[in-house]
């Protein structure tokens, strides 16, 4: 992958990744995630930091790509289905069972479902990367 694909792998990738993960979080398993958290309590921002959710989607985002270019041949949207899918449940799935084992931010529900859904939202991150990628 080239700088010229990897630059707007990462914009296009960063931008799916936020739409994809806005709706699978804030629309359709919010009030899950809200009755399933950890003991914790005020952790949650009353208002998000949205450029810091955006940088740090930009290098999950960047990852997601390079993974894909690390790929002999050309890009293609099964195969960035695959590698983002794999990519965004092993980092979350690890994620999530650290935070379990060191902090009381989210229960076993949480850290078994998360990596999952994060799965799909990566895979389709993933899809359109490598769709963006081999057009250019």
């Amino acid at each position: 992958m080239n700088a010229k694909q990897l630059s707007v792998s990462i914009l296009v990738g960063t931008i799916v990744s936020m739409i994809v993960g806005y709706v699978i979080w804030d629309v359709l398993v919010a009030d899950f995630f809200a009755s399933n958290m950890g003991s914790a309590t005020g952790v949650m921002r009353d208002t998000q930091l949205v450029w810091a959710v955006i940088v740090g989607t930009a290098a999950y985002t960047a990852l997601i790509a390079l993974a894909l270019g690390a790929q002999s041949g050309e890009p293609t949207i099964a195969g960035g289905l695959k590698i983002g899918a794999i990519v965004g449940f092993l980092v979350w799935f690890s994620v999530n069972f650290i935070y379990l084992g060191i902090m009381n931010v989210n229960t076993l529900t949480i850290a078994i479902v998360d990596p999952i859904l994060e799965a799909i939202r990566a895979g389709i991150t993933g899809a359109a990367i490598a769709a963006v990628a081999a057009k250019l």
